[in-house]
């Protein structure tokens, strides 16, 4: 079994109560019900949960001065934020909205070392409120890379999103764009650098996890 199947398998691994539930529910539609378009609802389901838990091979630059959005979405905020737990001061902040529709794994932006893993408890407001990203529950990685350079992302939980997912602990060495996490069904990650950092994503732009450039070191 090759990494990237096993990865599939995990994910899939992730929605498999779903995935079983409304498998059973279709397969029952169809064997009791005698209305012929009765399955269309469970089948479409089905095949939603199925397509929520893709895992698609990315093309990761090469190039050690780029840095990598961590998931798939819509950047909606770029700023500077002070981050007290890895930082321990001012950092830029790129936000990373995610739809149901987008691939939820979330991707190593640098190679280096995980250093900090630090879970937070918190409330399930839709993760689009500017509050959300402090108050949501939350689970932060910090990565000392390979640069020498500190950089974070947070996984944040939103209104729908209630597992977050970690596949990379404090201690693992993680490649760029390396898999290393997921979030179930919509929410945001943000991507944390150093304030000399340039920010080369706009806000508005559409990012794939490991593959789009968000920023790049001088």
């Amino acid at each position: 079994m090759t990494a990237e199947i096993m990865f599939t398998v995990r994910t899939l691994l992730e929605g498999k109560w779903s995935i079983l539930l409304l498998a059973v529910l279709t397969v029952a539609t169809v064997l009791r019900c005698p209305w012929h378009w009765a399955p269309v609802l469970p089948s479409a389901l089905l095949a939603f949960v199925f397509s929520f838990f893709r895992d698609p091979t990315r093309t990761i630059p090469a190039d050690p001065k780029l840095i990598v959005a961590p998931t798939d979405g819509k950047v909606v905020e770029i700023t500077t934020v002070n981050e007290p737990l890895y930082f321990k001061g001012e950092a830029k902040m790129v936000g990373i909205f995610m739809s149901v529709f987008n691939v939820h794994v979330q991707r190593a932006p640098v190679a280096g070392r995980i250093e900090l893993v630090q879970y937070s408890p918190g409330k399930f407001l839709d993760v689009r409120d500017p509050v959300a990203g402090a108050v949501n529950e939350n689970r932060f990685i910090g990565i000392a890379g390979a640069d020498g350079m500190r950089y974070g992302m947070r996984q944040i939980a939103g209104l729908i999103a209630r597992r977050i997912v970690g596949w990379a602990d404090k201690g693992a060495s993680v490649e760029k764009g390396e898999r290393i996490g997921m979030i179930r069904f919509g929410s945001r990650v943000d991507l944390l650098v150093p304030v000399d950092i340039e920010i080369v994503a706009k806000v508005g732009d559409v990012v794939k996890g490991g593959e789009s450039i968000v920023a790049r070191t001088k």
